[in-house]
């Protein structure tokens, strides 16, 4: 009987162990199913019979100790649950707040970015960093409460803060990338007097500079990194007439793959550029031998006719904006301010930022102006980029990428114009002028480096330029010989 008494004595305890130890398990169940489950393997021995006839107050007492041990864990663990549970709420609603607050601190960096405002983009880019890093410490403590103990919940608890947290992660990466066009732009700025130098030598070829000039450039160039400056203009220029040759010549490429008819696309560009003026000239331009060798000079001419139109309002005419006019001083330097931190931007990942700014409504407009539907539907077989740029996106396409190229050379050269005081004239060569030397220069370059007695406008290339300092950017023509 002794024995038996000590083996019940040792099933109690070992009930009570269990529950204590596995007190999630027995918080789950009701007072009854313990009991049940207590009276249950107590009758899987039946010789504990003769033990319940003799020792009924015995078995009694250690029972109802058993169970009060039971109800004291259940009760420790309703407590733990419970400020496991508090905590969890106090830590989800700061990780919400912040989550909040760095919405709101990056609706204000995007928005100091169109305008362009240095200040207010840096002190939202300090608000940005700062919630950014109060969710890293929240999840650092999230992270210590899990290994300090929390429940069986809390790989899901981490599942899901994850989850949240996920997100800005993302944006923190992207702030990265930002950094690093910026880094790019600093070091682009850090070599803008040699860039610089390069370009105007580049543009100053063939204008008959006295050596004084030459001499002094370096001078001048230093004062332009600082200052808008006529020789900075005219670098500019050189730009766009880069970017321009290269996007044509792109196009060009494209309308012979699609088997256009280049004579015919030559002969409507011609036509166009005729005015009522030019009617009564008659020139011996050949639409084969244009078709097959000077095509892209009539199809540089049509691009830089719909690029250049409203260039001399300051926002294209894309709205009845009057800045220049009611506060000129301040206007010209915010556009060299604009000038000098877009120039070293990659206008595909600016426009990938800010889609919808100034610059990117410039490029929508003017892209629709020259890419005709039934043209990008020749060229691509469809009509989705337009449809991109109609619905206010920019396509990540080569074709859109070197479009983009030039009308970033566009745009600067826009802001430059607006920088200078006084603004250049702009002028264009008629059809039918006759040529002068001072004012044109040929895109297609004559034997012996002069142009034949004879010659006048067949069409117009692009525009040139009078400065204020008396600098003439000549304009582009296409030269033919006068019947």
């Amino acid at each position: 009987m002794a024995t038996k008494v000590s083996n019940f004595s040792d099933l109690i305890q070992r009930i009570a162990a269990s529950c204590l130890l596995h007190p999630l398990a027995a918080g789950r169940q009701e007072s009854g199913d313990t009991e049940t489950e207590t009276h249950a393997v107590i009758e899987e021995d039946p010789d504990e019979e003769e033990y319940y006839e003799y020792n009924n107050s015995s078995e009694d007492d250690e029972k109802e100790n058993g169970l009060k041990d039971v109800e004291k864990s259940r009760r420790i663990t309703r407590v733990w649950n419970n400020a496991e549970k508090k905590e969890m709420v106090t830590l989800m609603e700061e990780v919400f707040d912040a989550v909040a607050e760095m919405k709101k601190a990056y609706v204000r960096l995007q928005e100091a970015h169109c305008p362009w405002d240095p200040e207010r983009m840096r002190a939202a880019d300090v608000e940005v960093v700062g919630e950014l890093r109060r969710l890293g410490v929240l999840r650092e403590r999230f992270r210590r409460g899990t290994r300090g103990g929390y429940s069986g919940r809390g790989k899901g608890h981490v599942v899901m803060l994850r989850e949240v947290v996920a997100p800005y992660e993302a944006a923190v990466e992207d702030l990265k990338r930002e950094v690093k066009v910026k880094e790019v732009e600093i070091e682009n700025l850090k070599e803008k007097l040699n860039t610089v130098t390069c370009l105007s030598n580049a543009g100053k070829k063939g204008r008959g500079l006295s050596k004084r000039r030459v001499s002094c450039s370096q001078v001048r160039v230093a004062a332009a990194a600082a200052a808008p400056a006529p020789e900075l203009f005219e670098a500019t220029m050189s730009q766009v007439k880069e970017a321009s040759k290269s996007f044509t010549s792109l196009l060009l490429s494209l309308m012979r793959e699609a088997r256009w008819d280049i004579a015919a696309a030559v002969r409507s560009i011609e036509a166009a550029t005729a005015t009522p003026d030019s009617a009564t000239y008659t020139t011996t331009i050949t639409p084969s031998f244009i078709g097959n060798h000077h095509a892209k000079y009539a199809l540089e001419s049509y691009v830089s006719r719909k690029f250049f139109q409203g260039f001399d309002h300051e926002t294209f005419y894309m709205d009845g904006s009057l800045s220049s006019l009611l506060n000129p001083d301040q206007y010209r330097r915010e556009c060299f301010t604009q000038y000098r931190d877009m120039k070293a931007m990659d206008p595909v990942e600016l426009l990938g930022i800010l889609p919808t700014c100034n610059f990117g409504k410039f490029c929508s407009k003017k892209y629709l102006a020259i890419v005709h539907p039934k043209m990008e539907e020749s060229l691509f077989g469809n009509l989705e980029q337009r449809s991109q740029v109609t619905a206010g996106n920019h396509p990540r396409s080569q074709f859109y990428g070197e479009f983009l190229g030039l009308a970033k050379a566009i745009w600067l050269l826009h802001l430059l114009a607006f920088s200078l005081d006084p603004s250049p004239s702009q002028f264009e060569a008629s059809r039918g002028a006759e040529f002068h030397p001072h004012y044109m220069e040929s895109v297609v370059k004559f034997s012996g480096g002069r142009v034949p007695a004879g010659q006048i406008v067949g069409f117009p290339v692009s525009p040139g330029f009078k400065l204020g300092n008396g600098s003439i950017v000549k304009a582009r023509v296409y030269l033919v010989a006068r019947t």
